[in-house]
Order: structure tokens, then sequence, then C-alpha cells
């Protein structure tokens, strides 16, 4: 049995594997795909303390991943299954075997929300696309679209202008959610056209985007802009699936804890993005992770009467 168990291998997974390592704890990380969560596919991060140049995502994780595997961290590759919550322990069913652990830190993460309009999923991968970190290169020279108010979508089309040869911002209001240094960046920049008080009504294309269809919501109005690509940041949903019935959870699915990140069973943890908060960003992840591992680490040790 393991005194804890960590399912995510996001900032917020890997820093309470950081902790309950070096607490010499019996522990091991779960994730499914490649740790380091949505920060791999991030470009460039500049708002983590400690990089006043920046840091690629990529090395960010790489970092982050390398440190608690130096105190002794496990990390398996494994997508879990099935959550089973006792007194005395919890099972964690994956797709190769079941584990019992006395703490469980869920760190799920959030993936990103999806427009719902005519076009969408039929063309996802095919110009429609939720990274441009990822897919950017392909549209060298293509005009694209970027859905999205908020910090994400502006720094993804400004990695975007590397590439593309125009860039129409489509947001539904008239300013901008991001930060204002962000906001100034992507104003600056020629290839960047904003298309305020819209939204997209349709993504046009056969075997590949043709084009989007955009309505404004002030005055009715329907347009079209003739893009290869269509990029869409317009916020995320948690990764819950897992715990639905078992923990609570708020209104918009996200898990419900205490200041110490206990959710409302005990020896259940939840840190990061799947967290019911305001703010999202690398660095309150690290601190949820943080705080997570010590909640951990005292229910386990008073479970153990230490």
């Amino acid at each position: 049995m393991y005194d804890i168990l960590i399912v995510g291998g996001g900032p917020a997974g890997l820093t309470a594997g950081l902790y309950n390592a070096r607490a010499r704890m019996n522990v091991a990380l779960l994730e499914k795909m490649a740790p380091g969560g949505q920060v791999l596919t991030t470009d460039w991060v500049e708002n983590y303390p400690g990089f006043p140049d920046g840091i690629s995502g990529f090395e960010l994780m790489d970092r982050m991943k390398g440190q608690p595997e130096k105190f002794g961290l496990e990390i398996r590759s494994e997508d879990v299954l099935r959550l089973e919550f006792r007194d005395d322990r919890k099972l964690v069913t994956t797709n190769r075997e079941t584990y019992e652990t006395r703490a469980l830190i869920l760190a799920c993460g959030a993936s990103w929300k999806k427009l719902g309009v005519e076009g969408e999923s039929n063309l996802m991968g095919r110009g429609v696309s939720y990274c441009a970190t990822c897919d950017g290169p392909f549209y060298r020279d293509q005009p694209v679209a970027v859905i999205g108010g908020g910090d994400t979508a502006v720094e993804e089309s400004l990695f975007l202008t590397r590439f593309a040869s125009r860039i129409y911002h489509v947001h539904r209001r008239d300013e901008l959610r991001a930060v204002k240094l962000l906001q100034e960046r992507a104003m600056a920049e020629e290839k960047i056209e904003f298309v305020w008080d819209s939204v997209p009504l349709r993504i046009l294309g056969a075997d590949g985007v043709e084009g989007i269809e955009l309505r404004n919501v002030k005055t009715g109005e329907t347009s079209r802009r003739e893009v290869q690509g269509v990029f869409i940041f317009i916020g995320t949903l948690p990764n819950t699936e897992l715990v639905q019935g078992l923990v609570d959870l708020d209104d918009a699915g996200f898990v419900l804890t205490d200041d110490q990140m206990e959710t409302s069973v005990p020896g259940v943890f939840a840190a990061g993005d799947m967290r019911s908060k305001s703010f999202r960003q690398i660095s309150t992840a690290v601190g949820e992770g943080a705080a997570a591992a010590h909640g951990a680490e005292k229910y386990v040790e008073d479970m153990q009467g230490v």
C-alpha cells in the first residue's frame, strides 16, 4: 500500500510529488500522457518566478519532472479508470492494475472548451485546433482566426505571427480580458486584426478549413473571413469525470476544497486547474500542489499515529 498516490503530472502533481518524495513518503505519480500537462504546449512562459528572460513550456516542465525524480518519485505511465474511497484506504484502478493508498492527491487538470458550432467537430485536426504551439507551423503564410479574449488567446495570437500571414482575432466583447502587457503587444502587431463584438456561427470547409462565418452581437450582421485555420481559446472544462458523485463539485464542475486542498472526502486532496478557484496559473498550481502534499502527509501521519 502506498502512503500517497498522485493522479496527474502537471505542475500541481509534480510539485506534490517533489514535496512528498523529499519527505520520504511512499509515493507514486500516475500520468496517462507525458508529464507536464497543458504547459507542454505553451511556447514561452515569462510569468513564472525565477526566469526573468522567460523559459519554454517544455523546458520548464522537463525541469519540474526531473527534480522530484531526483528525490525518488516514481512516475508511472498509466490511465486511471476508476476510484473507490474507503475509510482506511483509497483504491485506484488503472489500465494495468489496482493500487491501494492511504491518501490521494488529484491533479487531473482541465481541457479546452469547445465552441459547439457547426463544422468544429468535423474539422478538428483538419484546420480546427486548440494549440497554436502544436499546429501553428502548419499555417505558414496562411490566414488564420483566433477565438477568445483571455491571456491564452492573446499569447497564441502573438505566437502565430511567426507563421501566419494574417490573424483575425475574434472576441465577443469590445475589449480583451488579457493582461495589459499582452494587449499592448497584440495591438502593436501588424499581422493581428481584431474583430470585436463577434462570435463564430460556422466553421466552413469540407476536407479542411476554408473560412469562418461570424455574427456581430450588437448589430446582428454576419460576415465571413477566409482562413485556413481556426484556433479556439475560450476557457477550460475540469477533468473531473473520475470523481463525479464521489466528491463535492461547484456549479461548473470544479472540485471544492478547503485551504489545505482537502476535498469533501477525508484523505482525498485536489490541486491545480481541476480545483474550484478564480485564477489558474502555473504558479497557483505549484502552490496548491505543495499545500496538497503537506495536507496528505499530515493525514497519513495522523492515520499512523505519528
